[in-house]
């Protein structure tokens, strides 16, 4: 029993480093990260995201690989200007060359709903 203990301990602490680093990588190199956002689907409403929230779909909250939950980010759209502050509530995407995922009340501000996905710049506020 004290063997496992230690191997989840162990596990743990290997995910929090490399969380960390992946976390100070953003946030040292470059305060904004270039690529492409989408947007959830309907069928995850209410769903538990990874902070252990419910999902909302109204709610100006989004996805993000690696970041903290609770850090603010402000999405841009760099061809249109459009722009909308979003929290960051769950992991994702999923998708390889995606950097976000958004909620649809973000998406909607970001006037990408019609396409799905779009250009962003993700850029941190805290």
């Amino acid at each position: 029993m004290g063997a496992q203990k230690r191997l989840i301990r162990t596990i743990c602490l290997a995910a929090v480093v490399v969380g960390s680093a992946a976390n100070s990588a953003f946030a040292h190199e470059t305060d904004t990260q270039e690529g492409v956002a989408s947007f959830y689907s309907d069928r995850f409403q209410g769903a538990t995201t990874a902070s252990g929230e419910p999902f909302d779909q109204q709610a100006l909250t989004a996805a993000h690989p690696s970041l903290p939950f609770g850090t603010k980010v402000l999405v841009t759209r760099p061809d249109t200007g459009q722009e909308v502050e979003v929290l960051i509530n769950d992991r994702g995407p999923f998708v390889k060359g995606r950097i976000i995922d958004l909620s649809k009340r973000a998406a909607v501000k970001l006037g990408m709903l019609r396409r799905g996905t779009a250009p962003v710049m993700v850029t941190l506020l805290d």
